[in-house]
């Protein structure tokens, strides 16, 4: 997801959010599980093995800045609240601190000032999936489809959310075929086409 002009003002990372990775089963071929994550951009620089000391101390700072910034939306907010980038971006920061109820919260506030933004409706559709409302997830996704029927992430995450949590596989799978059909090439997440997934459920329906 880029980020404008704004959001660079206010510190943020440009991203390109992913929602949803998939782990199928190597032993009998089925859908195993589905795990919602966010993927920053990632950049050149080796990683570097450090000590548990480390680590806490580096997670300590992440959790202040993040902090500060969820502070100065809020309060950039409260002068102006018809700020539709903040209200997004603040549903950014909640998304990555996993407080699905106040990224739905604000979210909702952005969609309200500009409806039918695809990757907003996403977004918001992964924090219900999160906060144990896939029906809720289901609905943010197909807003998102309507909005713009080439936004393959909603297609996908529809996919996944039907077959691992609500047990539907055949809607799964009629998501997924959708989403080949908008772009044969799609991918999933861990890179395998989502044609040969798509195969692979038939097979164990």
């Amino acid at each position: 997801m880029g980020k404008n002009k704004e959001t660079q003002d206010l510190g943020m990372v440009n991203k390109q959010r992913f929602y949803i990775a998939i782990m199928v089963s190597l032993t009998f071929g089925f859908m195993a599980g589905a795990l919602y994550t966010s993927f920053k951009l990632a950049n050149d620089a080796p990683v570097v093995q450090q000590n548990p000391h480390d680590q806490d101390e580096g997670s300590q700072e992440t959790s202040a800045e993040t902090g500060a910034r969820i502070l100065k939306l809020e309060q950039a907010l409260k002068e102006n609240p018809e700020n539709v980038d903040a209200w997004t971006q603040l549903g950014n920061l909640f998304f990555d601190t996993d407080r699905f109820e106040d990224a739905i919260g604000a979210y909702e506030k952005s969609l309200a000032l500009k409806p039918g933004d695809p990757s907003v409706l996403t977004d918001m559709g992964v924090m219900y999936r999160r906060n144990k409302n896939p029906q809720k997830a289901i609905e943010s996704f197909d807003l998102a489809v309507a909005a713009d029927p080439s936004f393959e992430t909603a297609r996908f995450n529809k996919g996944v959310v039907l077959m691992h949590d609500m047990e539907d596989m055949a809607g799964g799978i009629k998501a997924w075929e959708d989403l080949v059909k908008v772009n044969p090439m799609a991918k999933a997440p861990n890179g395998e086409p989502v044609s040969l997934l798509v195969e692979r459920m038939k097979q164990q329906k």
